[in-house]
């Protein structure tokens, strides 16, 4: 395991029917060439070694003579890939009983032998004629030990559970338990026909157990090859992790089918440290402790592993998909203007103060406010936009705030605080021609100063704009636009932010609205607090100041989501954002990253009320306690080493 991902692979081949030393054939081929891949772990499907489909003659002496002779064989091939372990099926005896076996094959030896446990005999399965339940059985079989509740140890803490196929099916999956001992991978051999939405709710299935189980779950069905009489499979191979499908093959092809997958065995550990319920079931259902067969793998040369195999999203707080987007947007703007609605009807408010700056924060908090009016039946002219021009606002910017205040119907008003920050300057003795941090901040405290008292005299609240992003790297004036009555983007980044104000634009309804507001998208994010250029244009930009937010929020989502080391994160980085940004750029952010992120938890400590939207979140009174004295020593020494 490298940097706590292991490399896992779900296979389907062509099957002839009733021809194990054909099938094993192809099995040692297709595992071969996922061994030089790097895979540490590859699962074929049920009765693979046979074909699923052999009916009576499965009962046939010499079809399970030959399966298990096959077996030995197959276990003698794995020596030539002694890195990776496969799991195959295969009918086999026990006693006056034949079971639906997986069987565990490693370096040279069958390791171990797993039945299934619940045997479908409805519609079109009628697997009772055959086989019988591996509940409960135990022992050894083909020199192996056997039982369904297993537990194989791939070494570096990584375990493996197997469930066959029905077992999945059921009320309880036997992968539940099997997860709840210890294993971070599910394996599933499986002979599923296909039917029309069978698929689309067997992805489903794959998916919500994984995320049930905090696991990876890895799954392979047969295609080509196996019977046509009154069924037709399509070759499934599928990897999800964790509540989220990572990979899948083509279905209908002939040839062999394979996908690869880099499971997250570190960021799965996490989790269920993090989730105390997920030991708590685990003590109330797991009355013994598993049977752990440890498979002995050799170690991946360092050529096979190469770049990791599985997506790195450069924009995790992002949709993928402009379907995705639009659901997720509704949802996020829908939980955003309820919170809002709820303060102000706890409140007994009716009207709501916003500074209007012309950058997308501002923006998006206006927006939101007129969803939450909209929701109350309340008239949008409650709402107080006050832009206030200082030294550093631009034509561009201002012109924008104007117009977005005027189309949405709120009601608008303009301050220039120029003469009051300069009167600031005066008493407090500073020169106006340093532009320093009290010449910028002095402009932050002056607006939320206003602010605080408009609404004050209206009987209002002030609404807060920061979002996530610079909550996380304190990129907010201490008692100035850090603060508010309510912080209706604290759960948001920058990233999201953007994407959320397109989102707006685009259904705006209103020309002149949609233009200023992809205007301010494309306007360069600044706190315009230092004058601009001769041009006019924007001189002071946040980006150049701090770096790119894509970059930030990718940190920030790596380190609370998952608890991610700095090593760990670079790694993840440099896979996401390969081509767009160099090694040296990633290291130098990624630095500035943790210097400020620790030395800012205590704007943090005392930040206002605002609605938690997704699982990253930065509020001291839900998801993220921390101490404002902690040192960054630890993180920085490692950037150091990288």
């Amino acid at each position: 395991m490298q940097d706590g991902f292991f490399r896992v692979a779900a296979a389907t081949v062509p099957v002839v029917l009733a021809n194990p030393e054909e099938n094993i054939r192809h099995i040692a081929e297709t595992a071969a060439g996922l061994s030089s891949q790097g895979v540490r772990l590859a699962v074929f499907p049920e009765l693979s070694v046979t074909g699923y489909t052999c009916g009576d003659l499965f009962h046939n002496s010499t079809l399970l003579n030959a399966t298990e002779e096959a077996l030995h064989t197959l276990a003698g091939m794995s020596k030539s890939f002694p890195s990776t372990a496969i799991v195959v099926g295969a009918p086999l005896r026990h006693g006056h009983r034949l079971l639906n076996c997986a069987v565990v094959i490693a370096g040279g030896e069958i390791r171990a032998v797993v039945p299934k446990t619940y045997i479908p005999n409805y519609n079109e399965f009628y697997e009772k004629r055959w086989f019988d339940s591996g509940h409960g059985e135990t022992g050894t079989l083909l020199g192996a030990p056997l039982a369904a509740d297993l537990l194989l140890d791939m070494g570096n803490e990584v375990k493996a559970g197997i469930e066959i196929c029905e077992d999945l099916w059921t009320p309880i999956p036997p992968s539940c338990r099997r997860a709840l001992a210890g294993a971070q991978i599910l394996l599933n051999l499986s002979a599923s026909d296909d039917l029309i939405g069978k698929y689309d709710y067997l992805c489903d299935l794959i998916r919500q157990q994984s995320g049930r189980c905090i696991a990876a779950y890895v799954y392979a069905s047969p295609g080509f090859g196996e019977s046509s009489t009154d069924l037709v499979f399509d070759g499934k191979a599928i990897i999800a992790e964790n509540g989220t499908i990572l990979a899948s093959s083509p279905r209908w092809e002939t040839g062999t089918r394979s996908v690869i997958c880099d499971i997250d065995v570190e960021a799965l550990n996490r989790d269920r440290m993090h989730m105390g319920s997920f030991h708590d079931c685990a003590s109330a259902e797991l009355e013994t402790q598993a049977q752990t067969v440890k498979v002995p793998l050799a170690p991946v040369p360092d050529d096979m592993s190469g770049e990791l195999r599985r997506h790195i999203d450069p924009h995790p707080f992002v949709a993928a998909s402009d379907k995705e987007i639009d659901a997720r947007a509704t949802e996020i703007i829908n939980i955003q203007a309820a919170g809002l609605a709820q303060r102000l009807s706890a409140t007994g408010c009716r009207k709501l103060v916003v500074g209007i700056s012309g950058g997308l924060d501002s923006t998006l908090a206006l927006l939101v406010a007129t969803k939450a009016f909209d929701r109350l039946k309340l008239p949008r002219t409650g709402i107080i936009g006050i832009t206030m021009p200082g030294f550093g606002t631009t034509g561009r910017t201002h012109a924008n705030a104007v117009t977005i205040m005027e189309r949405l119907g709120v009601t608008a008003r303009e301050i220039n605080i120029g003469n009051a920050v300069m009167q600031h300057f005066a008493d407090i003795g500073h020169d106006p021609e340093v532009h320093d941090v009290t010449y910028e901040n002095s402009q932050a405290r002056e607006r939320t100063q206003i602010l605080m008292d408009v609404a004050n005299r209206e009987g209002g609240m002030v609404l807060g704009t920061g979002d996530l992003s610079e909550l996380a790297l304190g990129w907010a004036t201490y008692n100035g636009d850090h603060m508010s009555m309510y912080g209706v983007n604290a759960s948001i980044p920058k990233t999201l932010v953007k994407y959320l104000v397109r989102w707006f634009a685009d259904r705006a309804g209103n020309p002149e609205l949609a233009n200023a507001l992809h205007d301010i998208i494309d306007t360069p994010i600044s706190p315009e607090l230092i004058p601009a250029d001769a041009d006019g244009n924007i001189a002071q930009k946040t980006e150049d100041l701090v770096g790119p937010y894509e970059l930030h929020d990718f940190f920030l989502y790596h380190t609370l989501r998952f608890g991610s080391s700095p090593r760990r994160i670079y790694r993840l980085a440099l896979h996401a954002f390969n081509g767009t940004y160099s090694p040296e750029t990633i290291r130098h952010w990624l630095r500035i990253f943790f210097r400020r992120f620790f030395n800012q938890q205590f704007k943090r400590s005392c930040l206002p009320d605002g609605p938690k939207v997704g699982s990253v979140c930065l509020s001291p009174r839900g998801d993220w306690r921390m101490p404002s004295d902690a040192t960054s020593a630890l993180w920085l020494r490692e950037i150091e080493s990288l």
